[in-house]
């Protein structure tokens, strides 16, 4: 079981979206793919990936050539097993360029709560690193700092 479970509310479907931007704040790999189901299919961008093992090699793989990650999601609306949000991450790369990333996701989950479908849609571009906006140290977003629409993302 991976409380909240559906059918979502709208307090259990912002609770889902924080406890998934805690998770890949912590950019754990092995962590983040226990939030899947064993068989569960994505669509990041153009790459087709399927199960746990799949996820984590692909986190693995992102969180390697995306240093210093931050992310921030927010729920853009919710239905029965179903969660739709919309996120921004920034990172830079091992040359130092800072990149600020948008996207959105729409999820569907079991009844235990887990994750067996996440279509992702993912664009970015070059910031500057003083235009970052997600500043905190490594780990869970803090309380106090500004979401997506705070940030007029």
């Amino acid at each position: 079981m991976r409380p909240p479970l559906p059918p979502f509310t709208e307090a259990t479907a912002i609770e889902k979206v924080r406890l998934a931007e805690d998770a890949w704040n912590s950019r754990d790999p092995a962590k983040v793919a226990l939030a899947y189901t064993s068989d569960s299919q994505w669509r990041n961008r153009a790459e087709f990936i399927n199960g746990r093992a799949e996820i984590e090699a692909f986190l693995t793989r992102k969180w390697a050539r995306e240093l210093d990650y931050r992310l921030v999601k927010e729920l853009w609306t919710f239905a029965g097993n179903r969660i739709a949000v919309r996120f921004a991450y920034e990172f830079h790369d091992d040359s130092g360029t800072w990149f600020r990333a948008y996207g959105n996701e729409n999820w569907e989950f079991d009844g235990e709560g887990l994750m067996r479908r996440r279509i992702a849609s993912v664009n970015e571009h070059p910031i500057q690193q003083s235009d970052r906006k997600l500043l905190w140290p490594d780990g869970r977003r803090p309380d106090g700092h500004p979401g997506l629409s705070d940030l007029g993302f």
